[in-house]
């Protein structure tokens, strides 16, 4: 096996932490990109129905597909952990149990995609118009659901074994085929709604090829697997136990923002749009800050193998350090540039200007939730996938709260809610942590 931990061995420096993290930012960052560029083509018609209509799509796939996407977080700690017990046929295996779990429940989703569509736009609650242009998107995107869930797993065991530049490049292959096609079918050839989301389906498709032959050939030859050892008992039930409980807990985060768009929706088309593109560009900061989360899940991952707990804390320390270090430059960046992303995403002058009003409280999220994808890595990477579930109860408690609180103050409440719900995801993460390395290290 071609893998090698590096020349730092299981050391935790800046260097290495940044050889991971700066990688896995700019992949990150390309996977709002796909809904930035499908929200800018839409956006450039100057419809709002046909820019909410989108903004509804692609939000019921985060749900769906960012869910599921449990496995990129789940395979990346296993996986590095199995690199930190110097472990070689565990690293493969978990590859191919992570594929061969993502493409079932792909196909599953293929298969029940009607009355999941048909329930969702009744519970957000989208007027007729949208509701009809979201549908022809929904019910051509969700057949790329088998390749995209298999792309986080790719990703996360990219992630696991410490290759995140491989990881980049194929988020960077995928962002590329998506904004090209993109281009061509919605502003070329007019295909409009439909044609962002066979964009969409055919980018999918091409990084599953590519990630998987990438896989491969980072194995080389010692990269098959016998199935025994693949489908051992044990192992499964480790996978499906962490990967379950991570996805109830992604489950709740989108619960949240599902709701946050809905409330938009009801309001009326402009707001939801406004919000749609708030949304967006605050998740390319939020995945740009993921980055450094995901060098922890691999270095905290690998420390939890070798059982280094100096090496787990030191990781602790660079991810919170480097979060932090780079959220509040994100923040103001968000307040100083924002209007003009606005206006490039937006050609419609009321939802131009409803957005223009809500983006001094977008741009707190890098801030108030740099915490929060913080530890998220660092649980992810040492497998404490339960208390991360249920530590995202309390977060959606509080969500709901404030926004029962501030019902009155209309979107600026909801803004108030969601701001409170990413602040407190870190906040109970951060307090139930000691007690967790105590029982992990001992």
């Amino acid at each position: 096996m071609s893998i090698a931990i590096g020349a730092d061995g299981a050391t935790v420096t800046h260097r290495r932490f940044l050889a991971i993290a700066l990688p896995a930012t700019l992949a990150q960052m390309t996977t709002p990109l796909l809904g930035l560029v499908a929200t800018g083509a839409i956006g450039r018609l100057g419809d709002a129905v046909l820019l909410g209509a989108v903004a509804v799509g692609a939000l019921l796939f985060d749900f769906l597909f960012w869910v599921f996407g449990s496995l990129r977080m789940g395979t990346a700690g296993l996986t590095a952990q199995a690199l930190g017990r110097n472990d070689p046929t565990e690293v493969r295996a978990a590859l191919i149990r992570a594929v061969l779990i993502s493409f079932a429940i792909g196909l599953v989703l293929v298969a029940v995609h009607v009355p999941v569509a048909h329930l969702a736009f009744t519970l957000m609650g989208t007027s007729a118009a949208v509701t009809a242009a979201a549908g022809v998107y929904f019910s051509i995107r969700i057949l790329s659901a088998p390749f995209a869930i298999a792309n986080f797993s790719v990703l996360g065991w990219l992630v696991g074994v410490a290759r995140t530049d491989i990881g980049l490049g194929l988020q960077i292959l995928i962002a590329i085929a998506n904004g090209g096609l993109t281009l061509l079918l919605v502003l070329h050839w007019d295909f409009g709604v439909a044609g962002a989301a066979l964009a969409n389906l055919l980018a999918e498709v091409i990084g599953t090829v590519a990630g998987l032959t990438a896989a491969r050939r980072l194995l080389g030859r010692g990269w098959r697997v016998p199935m025994p050892i693949v489908l051992d008992r044990s192992r499964v039930i480790e996978t499906v136990a962490v990967n379950s409980d991570i996805m109830v807990r992604t489950g709740l985060l989108m619960l949240v923002l599902l709701f946050f768009a809905a409330q938009g929706a009801r309001h009326d088309d402009v707001t939801l749009a406004a919000n749609a593109v708030l949304y967006n560009i605050v998740m390319v900061t939020a995945f740009f800050l993921d980055g450094f989360s995901t060098a922890a899940e691999q270095i905290c991952g690998q420390s939890v193998g070798a059982r280094d707990r100096p090496g787990f804390m030191r990781a602790v320390r660079m991810v919170l350090m480097w979060g932090f270090g780079f959220a509040v430059p994100a923040s103001l960046l968000l307040v100083l540039g924002g209007g003009a992303v606005i206006d490039l995403l937006a050609a419609n002058e009321q939802v131009r200007e409803v957005a223009r009003a809500f983006l001094p409280m977008a741009a707190l999220t890098p801030i108030l939730g740099v915490a929060a994808f913080s530890y998220d890595g660092i649980y992810s990477g040492a497998t404490w996938s339960r208390d991360m579930r249920n530590l995202m109860l309390p977060a959606v408690t509080l969500f709901f709260v404030v926004w029962a609180a501030t019902l009155s103050f209309g979107n600026t409440g909801l803004w108030c809610a969601y701001l409170s719900f990413m602040a407190g995801r870190g906040l109970f993460q951060a307090w139930r942590m000691p007690a967790l390395v105590r029982r992990t290290f001992g």
